[in-house]
């Protein structure tokens, strides 16, 4: 029997993504010596199967749809997109599925790498399975911060597993375009991925339990892009959900609620996350497998003075740049404990996750692309807060027009009246993504409007939406 062995360290990370990274990042600036373990590749689900190839996907289906909205350009891009290119440039940006370079980087920082699949075993424990079967011991002095992430969440119909379904990581790691895709889901996978696909030249139908797309965004942006897929030729269907599932001599069958049958090559379910926690050995310091952790704001699991949850796992936003945000947060946290300085708690302070409440910021990539940042209307109305929304129609902006012809788009604006600071912003069009930022700093540095007002836009921008936000507020 090979003898276990063990190893001391300030600091544990379980999980070498983004958020596990800059967990490592920030433990090991601050003299900490840090452990990292990975079960997959380092970099995690975003640099692989996530963030990184699906905006590699959809770039060259954006700027295909920009160039067919400027005159001169239009008639030169009519074709289809070359398919193998695409995927070719999503391959690229995934360093073809393999981690050396962020491996290196690790190295580069001074954080140790521990391969293999990391269960705690007792208070600050960690017990590592090698791949090949042996098992070292990870102890943490002060802290051990796990950073698993989530997994997709498939619905529990009967034969699922025997249709061999796409969850995200297939629709962006495919390497062949299928005739036929159905997409169940409304949410930001379903929506980017059947922005994709349709591009790509498959048949896309998209199922949607709910009444439109996008949920958890002001309505118009999930009715702006649903008509946006619509007219790229995608079948898109609300109120319809999946009973059954089967994949007979290759093509899927899928039954809805009112009995239709719908025949597709492949089916991606895009329905919700679940947290990379069930067999992390939650257990033995007295937590339940396969439950989100929750945390404090300096992003300390509930209870436990070693243990931290960072990112997907605690449930608080789901987005990589929110976790490795938190993740700048714990660290930072964990050092300030380590050496016995004063933790800054406060709100906004140097160790609090504040912006995981009030000023999370988001951008879908479809086209066309939707952006928000902190509460919608019915948010902020249901957390009590006195609000107004002022909407402006983007194609009213200079900017917009010059971007491209006939852009179709809107921007809402949603203020707080008896303070007068922004409680939320959602912008909807063409190339909003890089809009988003300044509406970040607006909600979280809760700049008043009174000075807003003297935050000039540049003409002619697609930024001038935000003099007619103002003007619009200023006039109601």
């Amino acid at each position: 029997m090979t003898e276990t062995e063990t190893n001391a360290y300030d600091v544990v990370v379980l999980g070498a993504g983004p958020v596990g990274e800059n967990v490592a990042d920030r433990t090991r600036a601050a003299g900490l010596t840090t452990a990292v373990v990975e079960s997959e590749l380092v970099g995690g689900e975003c640099s692989y199967w996530a963030c990184m190839p699906s905006k590699a996907l959809l770039r060259p289906v954006i700027a295909r749809a920009d160039a067919r909205r400027v005159p001169g350009l239009r008639q030169s891009v009519q074709g289809p997109l070359d398919a193998a290119a695409v995927l070719a440039h999503r391959d690229y940006y995934t360093s073809d599925w393999k981690d050396d370079g962020q491996v290196g980087w690790l190295d580069s920082i001074g954080a140790d790498l521990h391969r293999g699949h990391g269960r705690l075993t007792g208070p600050r424990t960690v017990t590592v399975t090698g791949p090949d079967g042996g098992e070292r011991v990870l102890t943490a002095r002060h802290a051990v911060a796990v950073c698993t992430g989530s997994r997709a969440a498939l619905p529990g119909l009967p034969g699922l597993d025997a249709v061999k379904p796409w969850t995200s990581r297939e629709a962006t790691s495919s390497h062949t375009v299928p005739g036929r895709l159905l997409v169940i889901g409304g949410g930001v996978v379903a929506t980017e991925m059947a922005t994709v696909w349709q591009a790509l030249g498959s048949q896309v139908t998209l199922l949607v339990r709910g009444k439109g797309l996008l949920p958890r965004m002001e309505p118009f942006a999930g009715e702006l892009i649903a008509e946006a897929l619509k007219e790229a030729g995608a079948d898109v269907r609300t109120g319809t959900s999946v009973e059954s599932v089967t994949r007979q001599n290759g093509t899927v069958v899928a039954v809805t609620g009112t009995g239709e049958r719908i025949e597709a090559d492949e089916i991606l379910f895009a329905t919700g996350r679940a947290p990379r926690t069930d067999d992390i050995g939650l257990e033995s310091v007295g937590l339940d497998p396969g439950s989100w952790l929750p945390v404090d704001d300096s992003l300390r699991v509930s209870g436990h003075d070693w243990l931290y949850a960072v990112g997907d796992v605690n449930h608080r936003a789901l987005l990589t740049h929110q976790g490795k945000y938190q993740a700048r947060i714990a660290g930072a946290a964990i050092a300030a404990r380590a050496t016995g300085e004063s933790l800054l708690a406060e709100p906004w302070g140097a160790h609090a996750a504040t912006a995981d409440h009030t000023a999370v910021p988001q951008v879908v990539f479809t086209d066309p692309e939707a952006a928000a940042v902190g509460l919608s209307l019915a948010e902020a109305e249901e957390a009590g807060h006195r609000v107004r929304a002022v909407d402006v129609d983007l194609s009213t902006v200079s900017g917009a027009g010059l971007y491209a012809d006939g852009y179709q788009g809107r921007a809402r604006m949603v203020v707080d009246v008896e303070d007068e600071i922004l409680r939320g912003v959602t912008f909807v069009g063409p190339g909003v993504g890089e809009l988003i930022h300044s509406a970040t700093i607006a909600v979280a540095g809760q700049v008043p409007v009174s000075r807003l007002w003297h935050a000039v836009p540049s003409y002619p921008t697609i930024s001038e939406v935000w003099l007619r936000l103002l003007e619009a507020y200023r006039d109601a």
